[in-house]
């Protein structure tokens, strides 16, 4: 199975101006997330923009850090400055390769910017291991121009290349067939960034990697591919094909909901939610009356029955008259309370591998109508070989909305809570599970939800 890497570009925006303390929010994030490279924009100002870079890298230890750099050699010494800290580095050299680019934005005509691409890449080269060659208006270059500037970066030390349809005005098999010549003709590890101003940046990057390319620029927000788009292209699509990326799947929409949420916010300081959405801040108390508990209800997602709004109202007062309900209070209270039915799916055994040298997998047995059924399938960690493991059992993919664990007693036998969301023709279905192992609690709350969503299609 090939592996195509993702370069998240959100931290390069240009519509938005994040704070200190939301660019660093951001990267742990992505860090958590499982992108391969986390790329920020070229040093303007080297006092604040490097220290930035090196405060995230105390953060992110397993993603790559990529600083664009390349108009000039001090644009490449502060790159390099700012990367010193970070223990898996590169420079992005991004030029134009376009002639209106190349004559508006460098001011050099073709041969001069040939000259100046093996200069600076090399120069780049003495100052980091990894160096990314990015041609920029990719689509719009002279055919041999293109091939002679790849050409050149890689002879002066490239790493990587990256192709960029910066005027979004090919089609995606167009474009995808454009991108299968370079990558004939390429040898080092090509990647794409495409414009979405179209809406066809996903359906490009997805068909360019069919064709060969090994890496793809995506973003939360912006005008490049949508990250959880090509992400979820990917998971239902690329196992067909042969290819697959390294994401962590279970906290995709956690985690893609905090970073819009940061970003609909950019700028305040105080905009750095703690948790995925501003619903979480919402805490009642034993005044509140039916109406304002089921708006909480609202705002968490779920549209519930007026029989499962009393009892979901009931079971909140009954906690409330001894401490206040949060967020994660009330979707406990939703998953163990409302819309309660007959398991259609039953538990009867599981068996996880899990380490730091093999790819987790589960093996799952459930029972159904009487008859035992038996699946086994490989995840981005045990929870969500587990997860994957069921869908593949009962034959079904639904979104995962939410995905919550934590401790309800203490000690070496401490008992897990899980919360699994899980979306189906619009709603939102909640389970809940009980466990002393997190996984075992984590199968059962997303067979509750499971089982809800077939009582109701039934």
């Amino acid at each position: 199975m090939r592996s195509i890497a993702l370069a998240d570009t959100t931290l390069c925006r240009e519509n938005g101006s994040f704070s200190f303390k939301e660019k660093i929010e951001i990267a742990r994030q992505l860090e958590k997330l499982g992108v391969n490279t986390i790329e920020l924009p070229e040093i303007t100002n080297p006092k604040t923009d490097i220290l930035l870079v090196r405060t995230v890298s105390s953060f992110v230890k397993k993603a790559t850090l990529s600083v664009a750099a390349g108009l000039t050699r001090e644009s490449v010494e502060n790159a390099a400055a700012a990367l010193s800290a970070a223990q898996h580095r590169e420079i992005r050299i991004e030029l134009p390769v376009s002639p209106v680019g190349m004559e508006y934005q460098c001011h050099k005509k073709p041969p001069k910017m040939l000259d100046w691409i093996s200069e600076v890449v090399a120069f780049a080269k003495e100052k980091c291991d990894n160096v990314e060659f990015s041609a920029v208006d990719a689509t719009r270059a002279e055919e041999s121009f293109l091939t002679e500037a790849i050409r050149r970066a890689s002879a002066a030390g490239a790493t990587s290349i990256t192709v960029c349809d910066s005027a979004a005005r090919m089609l995606p098999d167009d474009f995808a067939g454009f991108m299968a010549k370079i990558v004939s003709e390429t040898a080092l590890p090509l990647g794409v960034k495409c414009d979405n101003h179209t809406g066809l940046a996903s359906a490009e990057a997805i068909l360019a990697a069919k064709a060969g390319v090994s890496k793809v620029k995506t973003a939360v927000g912006g005008n490049v591919v949508d990250l959880a788009s090509f992400a979820g292209m990917v998971r239902e699509c690329g196992e067909n094909y042969g290819f697959s990326t390294g994401l962590r799947h279970t906290e995709m929409n956690r985690i893609i909901h905090q970073i819009e949420w940061i970003g609909k916010n950019a700028g305040h300081e105080n905009a750095v939610p703690s948790v995925a959405s501003s619903a979480e801040a919402l805490v009642l108390d034993a005044g509140d009356t039916p109406e304002s508990v089921a708006a909480a209800v609202r705002t968490l997602g779920y549209d519930l029955s007026d029989e499962d709004q009393v009892k979901v109202y009931e079971e909140v007062q009954r906690v409330a008259a001894k401490k206040p309900v949060g967020a994660k209070e009330l979707d406990a209270i939703v998953a163990s309370t409302a819309l309660q039915v007959p398991a259609a799916y039953k538990l009867e055994s599981y068996v996880i591998n899990n380490g730091n040298i093999i790819s987790s997998s589960a093996q799952i047995t459930l029972s159904h109508d009487g008859k035992t059924m038996q699946g086994i399938a490989l995840g981005d960690g045990p929870v969500d070989a587990a997860f994957r493991t069921i869908e593949k059992i009962i034959g079904r993919h639904y979104e995962l909305d939410d995905f919550q664990i934590q401790s309800v007693t203490e000690g070496q036998e401490a008992v897990g809570s899980a919360v699994v969301k899980l979306r189906a023709g619009g709603k939102l279905y909640s389970g809940n599970g009980i466990s002393t192992d997190i996984i075992g609690a984590g199968i059962r709350a997303y067979l509750g939800a499971v089982n809800k969503i077939a009582y109701e299609e039934g």
